[in-house]
């Protein structure tokens, strides 16, 4: 218990301390930000910061920092170091510089960016990279609340009865402008999954019936999947994940002052770190151990299992947050997943967005793709977009170190981007080389290839970083 309450105060003090390091790194000011430069009443719109705050909350959460970090917790304690270490360093860093890049850039999307400050080629791959993993996330969040809302529900009302309703809810969400539906709604949702955090957190600590094992760096895995890299995979949102690179541009479009950027980009990812540690504590103290965890998982899924852990702990109240945090939550995520794959969408083509029409003409065929995939394995989905996750993370740092360079930031100051971004090219290559899904290469290799691709990624940005330097010092 006393290493689960340290990881909650290490957190708050890295929103203090580091994210305000990482503030003075990009260098706020008081420039006027594209909600009022570029207002067109659906997707550049003024938010007051406490709204944009909850708003990126639950768009870059949803069920991610629960399910991930459930399943996290499997490895035992050692995840709490994972959420820990991975947000401050990582996640948190990667969420603000991604949107406040983007908010220099008029809101430009992750793959307009990559364009920008790395190369054409970046610009394309990552058009079709980002479109595909919002396709991805947007449909992994139809299939999880259609299920369990089938399983509460009679029987006439099937999974692929609430899908099509599903379906179109993301429809209306992802056409209306963003303070008609997102705005008024969704900070409201956002404090829910807050409130069932701290309730958890709350039962963790003063119910008796329940201990929070301490941090070991000992693999608990029922199945023996090795820590590295399946851990830092498993548990994207919460620690760090390509996902919110996608999303924090949609806000940088609504946010009024660049000096707001650290409470809402940093301050939402630290407060889903939170969330994550929460949940990854109470899947250990309730079940007892990881073997009886993993045998939940597997045998009810992960929305049963949310659901016990609250109705149990909380009692019918905590069922009643289960229910919405289940539900409501991954919505929420998915229909802004196709949200931003029609920004990524409009940008590729021209289509102004203020035209209704025009975001129908972008909208549908996203949904129709989307009403596809979720007839594919839910376990499939989620192995293919964890992975994306963490190679979208890669790229958009990367992104981040091109931009503080191009705009002459000192070196040590680049390595707040650039050091994440090494080590999460190592976690993306090396699972990719070991997965089932990938090629499934013996450790033996994957580990020294990984290692050697960041390192190698490490030293050629250094050289580029002195020859850069050189040239700006000549001109």
């Amino acid at each position: 218990m006393v290493s689960f309450i340290a990881a909650l105060a290490v957190l708050v003090l890295g929103f203090f301390f580091y994210g305000r390091f990482t503030e003075k790194v990009f260098g706020p000011d008081d420039r006027v930000t594209p909600a009022v430069s570029e207002n067109d009443g659906v997707d550049f719109v003024p938010v007051k910061t406490w709204k944009a705050v909850l708003i990126q909350l639950l768009n870059i959460a949803g069920t991610g920092p629960i399910f991930g970090a459930l399943m996290g917790a499997c490895f035992g304690p050692v995840v709490f170091l994972w959420i820990v270490l991975g947000a401050i360093l990582g996640g948190a860093v990667h969420d603000y510089m991604g949107g406040m890049i983007s908010e220099r850039n008029k809101g430009a999307s992750i793959a307009e960016l990559s364009g920008k400050y790395l190369n054409k080629k970046a610009l394309y791959v990552m058009r079709i990279f980002s479109v595909l993993l919002l396709l991805l996330t947007g449909t992994v969040f139809i299939t999880s609340p259609a299920e369990l809302i089938a399983d509460l529900t009679p029987s006439v009302l099937s999974k692929g009865v609430w899908i099509v309703i599903i379906l179109a809810y993301y429809l209306l969400a992802t056409l209306m402008p963003i303070d008609k539906i997102i705005g008024r709604f969704y900070p409201v949702f956002g404090v829910v999954l807050i409130v069932m955090a701290v309730s958890i957190a709350g039962g963790l600590i003063f119910l008796p019936d329940y201990s929070v094992p301490e941090i070991s760096l000992e693999n608990l895995h029922p199945d023996n999947l090795p820590v590295w890299p399946f851990m830092f995979v498993t548990v994207a949102c919460g620690a760090i994940s390509g996902f919110h690179a996608t999303q924090s541009p949609m806000i940088a479009k609504c946010i009024t002052s660049e000096k707001e950027g650290r409470k809402v980009f940093y301050g939402a990812m630290i407060i889903e770190s939170v969330i994550a540690l929460v949940w990854a504590a109470a899947g250990v103290a309730f079940y007892g151990g990881t073997q009886l965890l993993n045998d939940a998982i597997s045998a009810n899924g992960q929305s049963a299992t949310v659901y016990e852990i609250c109705k149990n702990m909380l009692g019918s109240v905590g069922g009643v947050l289960a229910i919405i945090g289940v539900v409501v939550c991954p919505i929420t995520s998915g229909d802004t997943a196709f949200r931003s794959a029609r920004l990524i969408l409009a940008e590729w083509t021209g289509l102004k967005q203020k035209s209704f029409k025009n975001r129908l003409i972008l909208t549908i065929p996203l949904l129709g793709i989307g009403a596809v995939l979720t007839q594919l394995d839910f376990n499939i989905l989620w192995r293919y977009f964890s992975w994306s996750n963490q190679t979208l993370a890669m790229v958009s740092l990367w992104v981040a170190t091109q931009y503080l360079l191009k705009n002459g930031k000192k070196f040590t100051y680049t390595l707040v981007t650039a050091i994440p971004a090494s080590f999460m090219s190592a976690v993306s290559l090396t699972y990719i080389l070991m997965a089932k899904e990938g090629f499934s290469i013996s450790r033996n290799i994957a580990y020294p290839v990984g290692a050697v691709f960041a390192a190698l990624q490490l030293v050629f940005y250094m050289l580029y970083y002195r020859r850069i330097s050189l040239k700006q010092a000549a001109a």
